[in-house]
């Protein structure tokens, strides 16, 4: 009797955790279409679903509908943070912590990495103790022939990126070299006023690597240098009924900056106390990395392979930020001119908050040792994981200013500020000094239980070290510190655990079943102890569970399932406006949990030769869990309100056509509405993200293709409203203008690729 196996990674083990959960799927009717393909097929009879593909490495995380510095960030159905999707380079973070260094500052999708994919939930959960999804890249290492590649991309707005690697043999027992250079110019779709470029990055490659005799394996040396900094820029729209947003006639969503016209911010050194100017591009807001890589594997004799990566990061971080709080009308009477011309100034205000870290120095040492082997029906791994993290006297410098509402705004002088239109320097300023150290041990186990049965599951053991000092000291507004005194050690020691189990057992040839279970565990880091108080450090569990089934034949392949996720001792400081009197202020630090039941619907038709339809339909209904707080003499209870800016209702339609040399494809996301406050009393109407292009072969050697985001020209905002979390009544906010984040508008994209 026959069998044929079927692996379906992105339908079956991917698609089983997070779909229920994912805000943005990043399954594209491609990478099904290619995991499917890559299916073994020895006797025929029973489908199974293995398990020994560690990631998906066609699924598209990164068309990025916001810019194009950055992955797609996969959502879980928890709210999205600062630092998106983990992105992992030869098995390490790329950075320790996304603060203030942001990945994409040291990490881009390049000609440079060999192969680009997915890191699978319990993937993630058993080899790095976190929860969610990770980018998992390689270095392109040393070729035995001489291979060139690159890629040539521009857009309608100017955008310029060149990209290019070269590797090939050095000597003939079995060395080899890589060199590589990325540079990306990117104005974005909108002009500043004070620089061409939003994103300006650039990444340098070199290495080589040793092959062992009887294919053993290789071992890799690498360096990279990185050099980047990018800018943020926000739209004004006006807010009406059932949560849409229109256009302003002076100011085009994703067309105009909003980002002040000379590109300065005046700050007050938290620790010293003198004042400076910063710019916003340039070497105020400058990353800079050096990455020392050694990396491979080698064949045992046992036939044990031993995998081992290693690194040395060495950074300095520097970061400008300017974040909209709220707009306001101003009259004559109200006293405001323009700083640069002393023009007395009347109409729409916008506050402003600055914030500048200064050059910080950032060290990050981390190696990961694992061993694997197949083991009758088991598949093994062991491994062990250091990161060591330090950071030297990190602070967020703050300040606040006032600008005029227009493309390319103007600062402005008021009754409040100093002479240059500054104000509250340093009021909420950051400050936290030390390092953290995870040593970590796991191991993950493939079961082929029968041809109908598998099990996979993983166990992964960390101990997390915080050794440092913040400061209990209340940042007031003028504040800097001058008395060592006011510091404060640091000396915290967690065990965690994390772990996955995850099982598949077919029914019938075609149809079968799939549960999974997850739980990560994690408590407060370094970055916690920031602002002046003691954090809250006890443990943030996070369990998943999933049930679902699956069915395959030629021409579809399917799989729906229920989802349940929650997540404690969340945490969040508030800045909320008295709805009794506006001009009532008061911060506050809530501790809340989140839970998140879900149901996901997916699968890939393939009716016709050259013709693919995937299709996903995600029902989800994130909730907040003991969120209560007291603010302005009253108790606020929000048990069961929805999680700001997480959909309901996701949905996702990725057609594509092959015939020739020709590849057609379009995606289609839907985005239900969305609550920007948390009485969910305000919201962003539903919104799609379009994509859409062709590419043609032109030989073996050369590409061409075309991407056109948002082709559609759709207008939409998400986000939050500041200022408007106590408020239960929408209709005031009607005909208001309010600021947020949005989409790229319409842009047409070309590349030109080579590969010899």
């Amino acid at each position: 009797m026959r069998k044929s196996t079927l692996k379906i990674s992105a339908l079956g083990l991917i698609l089983s955790f997070a779909t229920a959960f994912g805000q943005e799927k990043t399954t594209d009717s491609l990478a099904v279409k290619d995991a499917v393909k890559s299916a073994t097929k020895t006797e025929e009879g029973v489908k199974t679903v293995t398990t020994s593909s560690k990631e998906d490495n066609n699924r598209n995380v990164m068309l990025n509908a916001a810019n194009n510095t950055s992955p797609r960030d996969v959502n879980i159905g928890l709210p999205s943070t600062v630092g998106g999707i983990t992105i992992l380079e030869n098995d390490l973070p790329a950075v320790y912590f996304f603060w203030p260094e942001l990945p994409n500052k040291t990490w881009r999708q390049s000609v440079g990495l060999e192969k680009t994919g997915l890191l699978k939930m319990d993937q993630l959960a058993n080899t790095m103790g976190d929860l969610g999804f990770a980018v998992n890249s390689y270095s392109q290492t040393g070729t035995k022939d001489f291979k060139l590649k690159g890629k040539f991309t521009t857009s309608t707005f100017g955008w310029l990126q060149g990209d290019v690697n070269a590797s090939g043999p050095i000597s003939k027992n079995g060395w080899t070299y890589t060199v590589g250079a990325f540079a990306n110019f990117d104005p974005s779709t909108y002009k500043l006023g004070f620089t061409r470029n939003v994103d300006e990055t650039k990444i340098f490659r070199a290495g080589v690597t040793k092959y062992f005799n009887d294919d053993k394996g290789k071992i890799s040396i690498q360096y990279k240098y990185a050099d980047s900094y990018s800018i943020t820029n926000y739209a004004v729209f006006q807010y009406g009924p059932e949560g849409k947003v229109t256009e302003l006639d002076n100011f085009r969503i994703g067309r105009d900056s909003y980002v002040v016209r000379d590109g300065k911010i005046k700050m007050k050194d938290i620790l010293s106390g003198e004042t400076y100017w910063a710019n916003m591009d340039g070497n105020d807001s400058r990353n800079t990395s050096h990455n020392i890589d050694i990396f491979g594997n080698y064949l045992l004799n046992n036939g044990w392979n031993f995998k081992f990566s290693t690194r040395a990061h060495f950074a300095t971080a520097k970061s400008s930020n300017i974040i909209p709080l709220s707009i306001f009308n101003a009259d004559a009477a109200s006293g405001y001119t323009i700083a640069s011309t002393g023009q007395a100034y009347t109409g729409a205000v916008g506050t402003q908050l600055a914030m500048h870290t200064p050059k910080t120095p950032i060290t990050n040492i981390a190696g990961r040792f694992s061993l694997n082997k197949q083991l009758g029906n088991h598949n093994v791994t062991f491994g062990i994981l250091e990161q060591y993290y330090n950071i030297d006297k990190f602070t967020s410098n703050r300040s606040f200013f006032f600008q005029t509402v227009e493309p390319q705004p103007q600062r402005l002088i008021g009754p409040t500020t100093d002479a240059d239109g500054f104000y509250n320097y340093n009021a909420g300023g950051e400050f936290h000094s030390g390092t953290e150290n995870k040593l970590s041990v796991y191991g993950t186990d493939e079961w082929k239980v029968s041809d109908n049965f598998n099990l996979s599951y993983g166990l992964h053991l960390r101990n997390h070290i915080i050794d440092g000092e913040y400061s209990l000291t209340p940042r007031t507004v003028g504040f800097n510190f001058t008395d060592p005194s006011q510091f404060n050690s640091i000396n915290q020691s967690f065990f965690q655990i994390a772990g996955s189990l995850n099982a598949t057992y077919n029914i019938s040839k075609n149809f079968g079943v799939i549960a999974n279970f997850l739980y990560t565990e994690e408590n407060r880091r370094l970055e916690s102890y920031s602002q002046a108080f003691e954090p809250n450090t006890n443990k943030i569990k996070s369990p998943l569970g999933a049930l679902g089934v699956f069915w395959n034949t030629d021409y579809i392949q399917l799989i729906s399932q229920a989802t349940y996720l929650k997540k404690n001792n969340n945490l969040n400081r508030y800045n909320l406006v008295n709805p009794a009197n506006t001009t009532q202020a008061q911060n506050v630090t809530v501790y809340y949990d989140i839970q998140t039941i879900g149901w996901t619907t997916d699968f890939v038709v393939k009716p016709f030769k050259g013709f693919n339809l995937h299709y996903l339909l995600t029902l989800q209904n994130p909730v907040y869990k003991k969120f209560n707080f007291n603010a302005f003499g009253t108790a606020y209870d929000y048990n069961d309100n929805n999680v700001l800016g997480v959909a309901k209702v996701l949905m996702e339609i990725d057609p594509s056509y092959t015939i020739d040399k020709w590849r057609f494809w379009a995606s289609f996301r839907y985005f239900s509405k969305q609550y920007a406050n948390l009485t969910n009393a305000l919201y962003f109407a539903p919104r799609w993200e379009t994509f859409g292009g062709v590419s043609y072969t032109v030989n073996k050697n050369i590409n061409l293709g075309a991407t056109v985001i948002n082709f559609l020209n759709q207008r939409g905002a998400s986000g939050t409203i500041n200022g408007a979390e106590l408020i239960t009544d929408a209709s005031p906010y009607y005909g208001k203008l309010l600021t947020g984040t949005y989409i790229m508008p319409l842009t047409g994209q070309f590349s030109v690729s080579f590969n010899f």
